[in-house]
């Protein structure tokens, strides 16, 4: 701690490049000339000095230290636009504000657009991270329709348990073990149709950053992954929208302009559960969606300068309604309403931000007549977070912030004998981090610090105390090629009630971690290679060990009422992922490959777990055809799958009542040890063909896609009351209709 804290000091007040002449600051803002949406990640060069940098995920950059008295060029380059040159003089010992539009390209030009991203690439210290703009979730074969989450299982480390779940897996963790966050708030629960398809409509999204391990010590409260996703701010410029039907859902996208802001409303709905019969092996399944988004920025330049407060809300409910009494119905909410304000302070290399949100979450199962017994899971989340950013003289960069969660949990369960558990639960807690990013060296970046967590303060007692130290680096060996290495502390809380004999689980509750037992504590290691040695190809390499303590698992061997319900495991993952892309203005390529292990080792057992698999292959290829027409194609491998074998039956005699005046035999299943067999390999490929056009002042976007084009039949599980063969999605064409204004 003292190490950490003489550290953090020394590089606060070293400052190496101290010179004697003037300089002054360029900072500014670059947007979409159309809709003046913020262009994330863009990039900034000063031609006469070759330094440059990045916009950020609002679009600001800042490019501290320049000779002051000159005038300069600034290149502005970004995928899908326009390269713009200007000239900007800078002035001396004060910030230089400029604003940049550009302007969307119909020919891609991939070598002015991609100035400065290798600078980008090996100067930022992003281990484990992927970037996606929405532009390439349009890429890939749609399938039913784009799908954030089918979209990030192509990419190596991401495990699917099969075609009927968006559920994810990331480096042999547990799916709730994933942080979503939608413009920084939690989604708990962001599926549609039993599991099936991402709550998160794609139309609404900017771009989404997917950490699959190493992430920095401004996120907290999950193990495994976050998934990062920021939506649209809405056209500034003009009123537009869109509106498209797929064999699923129907939906509409409005986005225009407010007083000093502007506004998005998105909503969407299934119309029919028929394409979903496909999933579930032609059972019906009498399911339907909807959700609702919308957002609004407010931003004043006259005493809001270089600020921006934005309002947004979302709601998503499904609802399965069986006309059958004998099968049980499912209901689920998940909801969230968040206030938000950014401001960069003027002529100040400080910004800050400061967000209040509420998300809440419910699910509920009504049992009919069926054997199955109620349920009910709710959870309310409140959280305030703030945090503050330094930018020094010397790029490098000094980062701080606060947090603060409320959450009260319930949890209803009903048992064979219809008494009913009413779990009610309250956590609180408050967390703050404090970071220190060098971006100043040519061949050395780091992002280190730590979150100092102070949690459980509701239960009345004095609460817990936890420390979560982290380290990412990057050293740059060549002009093309770097080394990246991560080192972190990661805690949760919250857990989900999992059986994991279900093939398909409808009801998964939140919890908190019961205060018998320990919040669950993740170690990773992350070593990597970043290859660029041309603007068109990368290439990243990265091994990993992730180990797990205090893992909470349900306890199949309570017996007695005093056992308790949840005991601590073991977790263990470690594995090897590549990643190779190619792209040029008329074809995009990439091709993955991921070799894993993922052990649990509960009550002394050790197993792997059902999303264990061993090898997984991704290859994708997309082009342009020209006068609007696409084509792309995705192929995925994974070997199989764990799963536990059937041994025999035996006739079990069970007792209608306690007095033993009625009983009778049926049978029952015997298993060999967890997840001892494997499943066949699991591949399939998907093609899509589309076509853009305009009529007048309305463009359509049309496209047809098929998937599992040589109809594999992957297994998915055999029924173990019946033996029957249940294999996962058959060959299925699928079509997309969109309508933009």
């Amino acid at each position: 701690m003292k190490i950490l804290y003489t550290v953090f000091v020394l590089l606060l007040f070293f400052n190496v490049n101290s010179v004697a002449q003037v300089q002054g600051s360029l900072r500014g803002k670059v947007i979409d000339s159309l809709s003046s949406e913020p262009l994330a990640y863009s990039n900034v060069l000063v031609e006469e000095l070759n330094i440059g940098a990045s916009t950020d995920e609002r679009g600001y950059f800042y490019i501290p230290s320049v000779r002051a008295g000159n005038t300069y060029n600034l290149l502005v380059s970004y995928i899908g636009y326009t390269s713009k040159r200007i000239s900007v003089k800078i002035l001396g010992n004060r910030i230089t504000d400029v604003n940049i539009k550009l302007h969307p390209s119909v020919i891609h030009l991939p070598e002015a657009e991609k100035i400065g991203e290798r600078f980008n690439l090996q100067n930022e210290p992003d281990v484990s991270m992927q970037r996606i703009f929405s532009r390439e979730l349009e890429l890939l074969p749609k399938g039913i329709e784009t799908d954030l989450f089918r979209s990030i299982q192509n990419l190596p480390g991401v495990k699917s348990t099969g075609d009927v779940s968006a559920r994810y897996y990331v480096r042999g963790g547990a799916s709730n073990q994933n942080l979503v966050l939608m413009d920084d708030v939690t989604l708990y629960t962001p599926f549609h149709a039993l599991g099936l398809f991402s709550a998160i409509d794609p139309d609404v999204i900017n771009f989404v950053e997917f950490y699959k391990g190493g992430f920095p010590t401004q996120f907290n409260g999950r193990l495994s992954s976050i998934l990062k996703v920021t939506t649209k701010d809405g056209n500034k410029n003009r009123f537009g929208g869109s509106a498209s039907g797929s064999f699923l859902t129907a939906k509409v996208f409005v986005e225009g302009p407010i007083p000093d802001g502007s506004f998005f409303i998105s909503g969407r709905k299934s119309h029919t559960n028929k394409i979903l019969k496909k999933f579930f092996n032609d059972k019906n399944v009498p399911a339907e969606f909807y959700d609702f988004s919308f957002k609004a920025n407010y931003s004043n330049p006259i005493f809001m300068e270089n600020a921006k407060f934005t309002v947004e809300g979302f709601y998503s409910h499904d609802n399965l309604d069986n006309p059958d009494p004998l099968q049980e119905d499912f209901n689920c909410t998940n909801n969230f309403f968040s206030a938000r304000y950014f401001q960069w302070i003027t002529n100040s290399p400080v910004f800050y931000e400061i967000q209040m949100s509420q998300s809440s979450y419910s699910a509920e199962v009504n049992p009919n007549l069926s054997k199955t017994r109620a349920k009910k899971n709710t959870l309310y989340d409140f959280t305030l977070n703030a945090s503050v950013t330094f930018v020094l003289d010397n790029k490098n960069e000094v980062s701080g912030g606060l947090k603060v969660i409320k959450i009260d949990n319930n949890l209803k369960l009903e048992n064979n004998r219809g008494a009913i558990t009413d779990i009610n639960a309250t956590g609180a807690n408050i967390s703050f981090f404090l970071k220190y990013k060098l971006l100043s060296n040519k061949n050395f970046s780091a992002d280190f610090g730590s979150r100092f967590n102070f949690t459980r303060l509701a239960s009345g007692s004095a609460g817990q105390f936890s420390f979560e130290p982290r380290v990412n680096l990057l050293y740059k060996i060549f002009p093309w090629a770097a080394f990246t290495a991560s080192w972190g502390i990661y805690n949760q809380e919250l857990t989900t009630l999992i059986d994991e004999n279900e093939i398909v689980s409808v009801f998964e509750p939140w919890i908190i971690t019961p205060s018998y037992l320990n919040p669950a504590t993740a170690f990773h290691y992350i070593i990597g290679l970043k290859i660029n040695p041309v603007n068109n190809f990368t290439f990243d390499v990265e091994g990993y060990y992730k180990y797990i303590k205090n893992l909470p698992a349900l306890n199949e061997q309570k017996y007695f009422p005093e056992d308790p319900d949840l005991i601590a495991g073991i977790g263990e993952a470690y594995g090897l992922e590549a990643l190779a892309k190619y792209s040029t203005g008329i074809f995009n390529l990439s091709a993955g490959y991921s070799l894993s292990w993922a052990f649990k080792e509960i009550n002394g057992y050790k197993y792997h777990p059902r999303y264990d698999s061993r090898h997984s292959v991704n290859l994708s290829f997309a082009v342009s055809l020209g006068n609007g027409w696409e084509a792309s194609t995705l192929w995925n491998y994974n070997s199989g799958l764990p799963f536990t074998q059937l041994t025999g039956y035996i006739n079990k005699l069970y007792f209608d009542d306690f007095a033993a005046r009625s009983f009778y035999f049926q049978p029952y299943t015997l298993l060999a040890s967890k997840n001892l067999g494997r499943l066949p390999d699991y591949h399939r490929l998907d093609v899509g063909v589309s076509k853009k056009f305009t009529i007048a002042y309305v463009k359509f976007y049309v496209d047809v896609s098929v998937l599992n084009v040589y109809n594999r039949n992957n297994l998915f599980y055999f029924d173990r009351k019946t033996g029957k063969r249940v294999d996962m999605l058959p060959l299925l064409p699928t079509a997309t209709i969109k309508v933009e204004i």
